[in-house]
């Protein structure tokens, strides 16, 4: 029962928001009583929490499995933007920005837990980029890895990117194709342009 609940409170919380998302909205949702939730999570706070990692670990997962795949580094990076994409749902929700706003300590432990899982993912992509003649061979891995991690954490912003104005899905990949252009090298450019 413990794991319906993570997962029923994900979807939910990913489809409305963190802070829209109610005991009672899971409990009715999934037909039971809140006494039941109370049983495996003591209050919203320990819920929402265990929803974000479950969350984090699903996507890592999935980011890991992507990059066993052998695909060269552009197209795994497509690959990854389209899975995280999927994994996230609703953007309209704005589920990552409700989360900073209401439940702060969680969302640093997240930013944290994410920035040590892309960071190292992001240095990999690169490094096999030069090796593959894809990216330029001069360029700051460790920084450039860092630029990525902050733009990607910034286009979840609704004040930067509002989703009336930006639709998330043209924004990442109008970003996604910024951070190639920028590393690519010409035998990568030719490689983007045909996943465009």
């Amino acid at each position: 029962m413990k794991d319906q609940i993570l997962i029923k409170a994900t979807d939910l919380f990913l489809t409305l928001g963190f802070k829209s998302v109610t005991m009672d909205d899971i409990a009715t949702e999934m037909g039971i009583s809140k006494k039941t939730i109370y049983q495996h999570y003591s209050n919203k706070d320990q819920l929402v929490e265990a929803s974000t990692m479950h969350l984090f670990e699903t996507i890592s997962c999935g980011i890991d499995h992507i990059c066993d795949l052998g695909n060269n580094p552009i197209e795994e990076l497509f690959l990854i933007k389209d899975f995280v994409m999927k994994n996230l749902k609703n953007e309209n929700a704005s589920p990552i920005h409700q989360l900073q706003k209401y439940y702060p300590k969680i969302h640093k432990t997240l930013m944290i837990r994410q920035f040590d899982k892309m960071g190292d993912c992001v240095i990999v992509n690169l490094e096999k980029g030069i090796e593959q003649g894809l990216f330029r061979k001069e360029i700051n891995t460790p920084l450039i890895a860092r630029f990525y991690f902050a733009g990607m954490t910034s286009l979840k912003d609704p004040e930067i990117f509002n989703l009336e104005q930006f639709p998330s899905k043209e924004v990442q990949i109008a970003y996604l194709e910024y951070h190639l252009r920028g590393i690519c090298t010409q035998k990568g450019i030719q490689k983007l342009e045909q996943l465009l």
